[in-house]
């Protein structure tokens, strides 16, 4: 049997941000959708979801596995616009329920959790050392207030305001230099060291060795919540809800916590 290999067909910039499509190609006959399964997933779910296609793969290997990510948000227009998609991943509750209440998808299921943390620069110019010091951050990095990373992120400096004093957010905020569309915009700008801090996904901190991660307390930290649903015009529904429930699986819980996500 052919061995499949995954191909990165390509990064695609937009107004809305950055769209990584992943392909895995299994020597399918071209057109054949009846052995296709697209799938729609956040972009801090690349190494994690590229894992589990692999797994998925051993299980269904007749199957030709095509994987798109890209900022909640901008999947959620795509998938409004008839975007053709089987499987929707998001890491904002939000954007999955506006999808699920118009009848774009069935009822999603919570399938992973991350948490926020702290990241700079490995050489960290500013000499932060807890959460609290981000103020003296000359140059910071967010995501835009429409993605989840960086709604996350003013939930989190509004409640440090109560712990830090009133004028902690505002403080930190005159130093933003950069709005990203997606969370690994948001890494890149500190890996690159364009900024001297930013809020990020634990699990994207950890899959870099060019950031040093800072924790933020658990009293102000937000608990992020990725709910998966099946597109109710999905063409390959029986996939789809094979992918649900391998995501849900021992295996899958698996392959998600070895990259630093929190299963149900």
């Amino acid at each position: 049997m052919k061995r499949c290999m995954p191909h990165l067909l390509g990064v695609f910039r937009s107004g809305f941000g950055l769209l990584v499509l992943v392909v895995l190609a299994c020597g399918c006959k071209p057109g054949a959708s009846s052995n296709t399964l697209r799938v729609f997933a956040a972009s801090s779910l690349l190494e994690a979801f590229t894992d589990l296609q692999t797994a998925f793969q051993s299980k269904h290997p007749t199957t030709k596995i095509e994987l798109s990510f890209a900022g909640s948000q901008v999947l959620r227009l795509q998938l409004e616009q008839g975007a053709r998609a089987d499987i929707f991943a998001s890491a904002n509750p939000s954007h999955m329920k506006v999808l699920h209440q118009s009848g774009r998808v069935t009822t999603p299921q919570t399938f992973a959790y991350n948490e926020l943390v702290l990241i700079v620069p490995r050489k960290n110019p500013a000499s932060l050392r807890t959460f609290q010091d981000l103020p003296k951050a000359k140059k910071l990095v967010v995501g835009t207030q429409h993605v989840p990373i960086g709604s996350y992120t003013l939930k989190v400096l509004k409640q440090a305001s109560h712990v830090y004093g009133a004028t902690f957010q505002a403080k930190v905020m005159r130093h933003i230099v950069s709005y990203e569309s997606n969370v690994r915009l948001v890494r890149a700008k500190v890996a690159l060291g364009e900024a001297d801090a930013a809020i990020v996904y634990l699990t994207d901190a950890r899959s870099s060795s060019k950031v040093k991660t800072i924790p933020i307390p658990s009293s102000i930290n937000a608990k992020v919540r990725y709910p998966v649903a099946v597109v109710k015009a999905a063409q390959n529904k029986k996939l789809a809800l094979q992918w649900v429930q391998f995501l849900l699986s021992t295996t899958g819980k698996r392959i998600l916590k070895r990259h630093g996500f929190v299963v149900p």
